[in-house]
């Protein structure tokens, strides 16, 4: 999933590179729901979920 993340932002850099703005919007749109899709996904995960350390209380 995190090199999913990456190729997206890579894409997005490409693209602001070649002067495509509204498409490096999106894509920089596109892995910023990624991130935080992955994110919310390990924090609710069954095996370590609410385990990281700082969350720890």
């Amino acid at each position: 999933m995190m090199l999913l993340i990456f190729a997206v932002l890579v894409l997005a850099f490409a693209l602001s590179w070649w002067r495509r703005d509204l498409p490096a919007r999106l894509a920089i749109a596109a892995c910023l729901l990624l991130s935080i899709g992955l994110f919310l996904w390990e924090i609710y995960s069954p095996e370590y979920g609410f385990a990281m350390p700082w969350l720890q209380g």
